[in-house]
């Protein structure tokens, strides 16, 4: 039987088209015809020998082997990129400090392998911090990047507006109720931090006496109370810890909170080519995660 090679512009408007919802943004976004778009998906379908999409109402959705096909043409891009910038960047040299939040923590390290065997010849620091603390190294200068939670300035870019939610445990339901002359218990960071801030804020606009049950420095630690049914925590949908999960607020007789902008800030106006680098692989990879 004859090899089949996929045909990585096709992967690339494939992946493109899920992630933007629809094959008509991703002609926009690739600066390509609607139609073009259409023969590269029966290009693609032809190849695979198995639909890869199906109608669902006015749109498409992917199939079963749409799903797998979407995993390996995103993993064929990656590397497609990855080799690209090793051959074309090898001699890169320099340093960076990147620092980023928690919520992030399981997905971007594989980003930084990616950029490190991409570029071996440039010193990558990372640091995983909270939000006051990572704000405090870039103002020193002792990082020259941060993924962050909060609006930014001249030197920051806004990734995403994501909602912030009520989050509980899967399995230990909470002994509070709305109609309940007891305050609610909440789980949360010490303060300054956006999520504390919203949350007692909407909390107390509701008129919903509160207490803090208990506090952490870590996201772990205010997955494990909240895993054992202390209280509520609040953070957005973006790596949401095991045992937990999204609460709906009505049923729940929570108040309904904001979004918060998720930012990649830097130190400086004028970022080197090193930056520039890594904060665009970093940029890439929350966009996929976010979907």
């Amino acid at each position: 039987m004859r090899p089949v090679s996929f045909d990585l512009e096709v992967l690339r408007s494939f992946v493109c088209g899920v992630e933007s919802g629809s094959f008509a943004a991703a002609a926009d976004k690739l600066a390509r015809s609607t139609s073009a778009i259409s023969a590269q998906m029966k290009k693609l379908e032809a190849q695979v020998g198995v639909p890869v999409l199906r109608k669902a109402g006015r749109g498409l959705e992917l199939t079963q082997a749409g799903e797998q096909l979407y995993d390996y043409a995103q993993r064929l891009l990656s590397l497609n990129d990855e080799a690209l910038f090793a051959v074309s960047e090898a001699s890169l040299q320099g340093w960076v400090r990147f620092g980023l939040q928690e919520d992030l923590s399981s997905f971007l390290p594989s980003v930084l392998g990616q950029f490190t065997r991409a570029h071996p010849h440039v010193r990558v620091e990372a640091q995983i911090a909270r939000n006051a603390d990572l704000l405090s190294r870039l103002e020193s200068g002792a990082l020259d990047m941060a993924v962050m939670w909060g609006e930014g300035g001249r030197r920051s870019e806004v990734i995403a507006r994501l909602p912030m939610c009520w989050i509980g445990s899967e399995q230990q339901a909470l002994a509070w109720r709305a109609s309940s002359a007891e305050p609610l218990p909440l789980i949360m960071f010490d303060t300054p931090c956006p999520f504390h801030h919203a949350g007692t804020e909407a909390l107390t606009r509701q008129g919903t006496d509160w207490r803090v049950a208990f506090t952490s420095s870590t996201l772990p630690g205010l997955a494990a109370a909240t895993q054992a049914g202390l209280g509520y925590t609040i953070r957005t949908r973006l790596g949401l810890q095991a045992g937990t999960c999204v609460l709906d607020e009505l049923e729940a007789g929570l108040p309904a909170l904001p979004s918060i902008a998720l930012t990649m800030r830097y130190r400086q106006v004028e970022r080197s080519v090193v930056v520039e680098r890594l904060s665009r692989i970093v940029l890439q990879a929350i966009e996929r995660q976010l979907g």
